[in-house]
């Protein structure tokens, strides 16, 4: 493996830390203040580049546009960081019950004529 294939898979990983906080704030058509916003009310945690930058993944962007979804239809801004986890949560849930049925469902014996 190369040092380019190394980097090719960190970009595909939807939780690495490749975007600035700029960066982020302008995918997303919002401000800095609104991404510090919502990691102070724990709906996100980006990570920190060496010089104490904050660096936010694609999973992260994607949870972010949601808050920012609900803020602009008028959603105190704690309350739409509270309904994006718990939205996450059911998700996750529903993935595991899923998961769940699959691996215990047997197939039903042929029944006797």
């Amino acid at each position: 493996m190369t040092a380019h294939d190394s980097f090719d898979d960190r970009l595909d990983d939807d939780d690495y830390p490749a975007y600035t906080m700029g960066r982020a704030a302008a995918m997303l058509g919002t401000t800095q203040s609104f991404l510090r916003a919502i990691g102070e009310a724990r709906l996100i945690t980006p990570l920190r580049s060496e010089g104490g930058h904050r660096r936010y993944s694609r999973y992260q962007l994607r949870i972010a546009a949601r808050a920012r979804e609900l803020v602009d239809q008028g959603t105190p801004i704690e309350a739409a960081c509270r309904i994006v986890i718990l939205e996450d949560q059911l998700a996750e849930a529903q993935r595991i019950n899923a998961e769940y049925r699959r691996t215990t469902e047997t197939p039903h014996p042929p029944t006797a004529v």
